[in-house]
């Protein structure tokens, strides 16, 4: 039976938790940075590649300055990710700035810093021209192709049901404008599927996004100067998938891009990415402890962590492989759902989960919670977001954010009745 391991043991998940309280998650910094490297050298065949890190998969400063370390860029879609952004120290093209339903202070502070900024829908075009002015040299647009979006195993996703992108029309028609208002040097950007663990996406993507490039290079005097793959390329989250292999990925973007964008002149366009989940998820995990055992109807494993800080599972049913930690090699043959304390019976990490015999006061790892976990931890019970912690490379451990209190909760509320 395949399995997944943890990249941390037991040992030193108690050596964390003398100093910091389960539960929390844990990062690590190693395996970060071989992410960044592999990634890198899958698309070393273009010289002007970047990747963008999704920068709402893992929020945490200390997480973006390994990335910055790396030679990477960040994607944001907030004004608040923009000032985060700005306070880790990234700035001008080493930001990307896709967003959408946008306020005018979210373009306008993407603007002042500098950014990519890549339009959503046509209307935002001119919203930007009455609320900025000024369009800067370098913009980008989102496309989208509608229908059905397959390959050669099938159905991947539904663009035509995803309120992302423009239309084929109302690109031609951005880039038209675009070029009016003085805009020098265009991208074209496209999100269409999530998660995905299929070799075939980003070549496909770049094959639907180079022969529109071809289509549209002639259109206006616009400079097609890059092609944004977005996101999208998931890890094997069940120890039974397969997942992506970022090389033969890579591999294929080239084969695209010779076959399509060469032939056509357009052989200096760049390659962006905006991965989140393939870089952080499968490096980082939730720590959680075994408060209570509950038998009713069914075995409950009661954890101190709970959808506050990994919604995944609870808000549409995502699969995480949990470990116990010191019984990885036990025999899984119990039966238990791993459940938090929320007052909503959704509160589950796992249902009807084969695992080793599981105690109070055990360790739990629940795996691949690195992207998409503690960002989207929130307060619903007054349950308080947990700490974050980064596994050095020496094997040090250093908290990189505290757990909240009380007083954070109470922070923004007027007692003043």
């Amino acid at each position: 039976m395949q399995t997944k391991r943890p990249f941390t043991t037991l040992a030193k998940v108690e050596e964390i938790a003398a100093e910091i309280p389960t539960p929390f998650h844990l990062y690590d910094e190693a395996g970060i940075r071989d992410r960044c490297r592999r990634l890198k050298e899958a698309f070393a065949w273009n010289p002007n590649f970047k990747e963008y890190f999704a920068v709402k998969a893992t929020p945490t400063p200390q997480i973006l300055k390994i990335m910055q370390e790396e030679g990477m860029g960040v994607d944001c879609a907030t004004y608040t990710e923009l000032l985060l952004a700005e306070k880790v120290g990234f700035s001008a093209h080493d930001i990307m700035f896709s967003s959408n339903v946008t306020p005018a202070i979210d373009f306008q502070k993407a603007a002042e810093l500098g950014a990519i900024i890549n339009f959503d829908d046509i209307s935002h075009i001119d919203f930007f021209k009455e609320h900025v002015g000024t369009f800067p040299e370098t913009m980008c647009v989102r496309y989208n192709p509608g229908g059905t979006f397959e390959v050669a195993n099938g159905i991947m996703d539904n663009p035509g049901d995803a309120k992302y992108g423009m239309t084929p029309e109302q690109t031609k028609e951005a880039f038209q404008k675009l070029s009016e208002y003085g805009v020098k040097n265009i991208g074209i950007h496209s999100f269409l599927v999530s998660g995905s663990t299929s070799n075939e996406y980003y070549p496909k993507l770049a094959r639907t996004l180079f022969e529109l490039a071809v289509e549209l290079k002639d259109l206006t005097d616009l400079n097609i100067s890059f092609i944004n793959l977005s996101g999208g390329v998931g890890v094997a989250y069940k120890p039974e998938d397969t997942p992506a292999d970022i090389k033969i990925i890579g591999e294929g973007v080239r084969k695209a891009y010779e076959e399509i964008l060469v032939p056509a002149g357009l052989d200096n366009i760049a390659i962006f990415t905006e991965l989140g989940r393939w870089m952080l998820a499968e490096n980082g995990g939730l720590v959680a402890q075994v408060l209570h055992e509950k038998v009713t109807y069914k075995d409950y494993i009661g954890l101190d962590a709970s959808a506050a800080n990994l919604l995944r599972p609870a808000m549409y049913g995502a699969y995480h492989h949990v470990s116990v930690l010191g019984k990885e090699d036990a025999p899984a043959d119990h039966t238990y759902d791993v459940t938090g304390g929320l007052c909503e019976n959704n509160d589950k990490f796992a249902i009807d989960r084969q695992l080793p015999e599981t105690n109070v006061g055990d360790y739990i790892w629940i795996h691949d919670a690195g992207a998409h976990g503690a960002a989207m931890g929130y307060q619903y019970n007054a349950k308080l977001r947990s700490a974050e912690v980064l596994l050095k490379e020496d094997g040090s451990f250093k908290q990189i954010r505290r757990p909240e209190t009380p007083e954070d909760y109470f922070a923004t509320m007027n007692f003043d009745i």
